[in-house]
């Protein structure tokens, strides 16, 4: 079964939906307007209920099928990112500095196309849980709405999210089971050391140098304190310091970011880190302070749940177009919550050629919103036939 025709009929009012939520981008959890705009398309439907305010902005909406049954959770993320666009599009963001850099606004174009479809067709037993959540990038929204409760109160059985691919083939499905994106953890390290002229470095306690040290030392974690076939990356991505050229500062921030799959690697690296700071402060004669944050859990997907996603896929986009043992990769998504509280699957479908995600000149592909709607409704009608 190809793309569901009443969806294929439904591509223009997408593409105007999605590029109306291009033009109104919002961060984080404060996602007012987009939820909003979500909110009076599913009225506009004629789901059964919406349940506003959890996570402060994000959604649950229900559709009842013709029969009882178990329900299906759909997944979407709705915030965007604080990029100034580039892509030159009539339709680019009107709040500067912001963007949809990642395609958030197709993921909520795609759940709304699959919810009008169900809404109108009701062709299953059960009910449809479609969760429209803030705070994907920063902020973790997905763990918030597990915390409030969401899958238990919605008695939601089995869940499911897909993510745009720019790069990849246009409408081709990618997945693997087990682990398909890493955990990530943050730190930040504080130097506080003795400022001076730079003329006159002795009487000073350099934190540049000091700086310099531990980013050198936080690389030898990866190289000399872990098994090389264990998946581990860790990048230091910002070092702030300095005001002029003859002056040695007071201070120097270091931060980064650590991806792993094994949770004994991620208590090895923070447990290094630990090691690393408090060996390098006598060393070089300041204080520092390490501030290592807990982020996301890797996402793993459902064996069970990932083969019954590939085969809706093939059913969707042809056999020729899903690759279901694809290699997992390091980065990071906060749906990683809800599939540890309930089984399901994390997919990725190709978006064709174009800008690669979190860049400034990235698009998001409308022709591939028909397929990715036609993904979510045909989970639904097969996990829940009548």
């Amino acid at each position: 079964m190809p793309v569901i025709n009443r969806i294929a009929g439904l591509s223009e009012e997408m593409t105007a939906w999605r590029r109306h939520l291009h033009q109104h981008p919002e961060l984080g959890f404060d996602c007012f307007e987009t939820a909003a705009f979500v909110e009076e398309r599913l009225r506009e439907f004629g789901v059964d209920e919406i349940h506003t305010g959890i996570a402060k902005t994000g959604i649950v909406a229900l559709i009842n099928g013709r029969e009882n049954g178990p329900t299906v959770g759909l997944r979407a993320d709705m915030d965007a990112l604080p990029i100034l666009e580039e892509t030159g599009a009539e339709y680019a963001s009107e709040n500067k500095g912001v963007m949809h850099a990642c395609g958030h606004d197709g993921h909520t174009t795609m759940l709304l196309g699959a919810a009008k479809y169900l809404a109108e067709t009701r062709n299953f037993a059960g009910r449809v849980a479609l969760i429209f959540q803030p705070a994907e990038e920063n902020g973790g929204g997905g763990g918030v709405m597990v915390e409030e409760g969401i899958m238990d109160r919605f008695d939601i059985a089995q869940v499911y999210a897909l993510h745009n691919a720019p790069g990849f083939h246009e409408g081709e499905f990618f997945t693997t089971p087990g682990p398909i994106m890493a955990a990530v953890d943050t730190f930040h390290i504080h130097i506080k050391g003795v400022g001076g002229h730079g003329a006159m470095p002795h009487e000073s306690r350099d934190p540049v140098v000091a700086a310099v040290g531990i980013v050198q030392a936080i690389q030898t974690i990866s190289s000399r304190n872990h098994y090389a076939l264990d998946d581990l990356v860790i990048s230091v991505t910002q070092i702030h310091t300095g005001s002029a050229e003859n002056i040695i500062p007071e201070t120097a921030y270091i931060n980064g970011t650590v991806r792993t799959f094994d949770p004994e690697v991620q208590k090895m690296v923070r447990r290094r880190m630990k090691e690393i700071v408090a060996g390098m402060a006598p060393a070089y004669g300041v204080k520092v302070d390490l501030n290592y944050e807990v982020w996301y859990p890797a996402t793993v997907n459902d064996p069970a749940k990932t083969a019954f996603a590939a085969d809706v896929a093939r059913e969707v986009a042809g056999a020729e177009n899903v690759v279901d043992d694809y290699s997992r990769e390091m980065g990071a998504e906060d749906f990683s919550y809800m599939l540890n509280a309930r089984p399901g699957a994390y997919l990725f479908l190709g978006a064709g050629p174009g800008a690669g995600l979190h860049q400034p000149g990235f698009n998001f592909n409308d022709r591939i919103s028909p397929i990715g709607a036609s993904f979510f409704a045909r989970v639904v009608e097969t996990a829940l036939p009548l």
